[in-house]
């Protein structure tokens, strides 16, 4: 199938005492292992998306503080394969004190906005690039463990 169309996406590294936050989701069905973050929505830019996000998802504020990496190759949406993937991921630290739940074990899910959503830390020095779902995701791991393994 031909690519027609950009999906631009906004993604978050709340990276916290060595820790990055992951975000287990269901999408479409299928279980699925991400950042927390989410489409570019038309008339924000993408700091305003990832402020969104984090409100719509965590339920609190974030600082974006840094660019971290903007996807250099051609990626095929796994959901709609017309669509061309951009994602673009900041690190951000939470505003205050945690308050949105997370737990230990993977796919532990709470209800947040009728979606089936939850939220876990997980050791950057850990964390495989195969524990994530989606290739962009993967390449972000691996540059992560390199940055943190310096």
């Amino acid at each position: 199938m031909k690519m027609n169309r950009f999906n631009v996406r906004g993604y978050m590294l709340v990276i916290q005492e060595g820790c990055l936050l992951l975000s287990d989701e269901v999408l479409q069905g299928d279980h699925a292992t991400k950042f927390p973050g989410g489409g570019l929505e038309y008339g924000e830019g993408l700091i305003e998306c990832i402020l969104r996000e984090a409100l719509e998802e965590l339920g609190q504020e974030v600082e974006v503080l840094n660019h971290f990496y903007t996807t250099d190759f051609c990626q095929p949406s796994v959901f709609r394969p017309e669509d061309q993937m951009i994602s673009v991921y900041y690190t951000a630290k939470l505003k205050s004190k945690q308050t949105f739940h997370t737990s230990e074990k993977p796919f532990d899910f709470v209800r947040f906005e009728e979606r089936e959503e939850a939220f876990r830390w997980r050791n950057i020095s850990d964390l495989l690039p195969s524990e994530m779902t989606f290739p962009i995701d993967q390449v972000v791991v691996r540059m992560l463990r390199e940055a943190h393994l310096k």
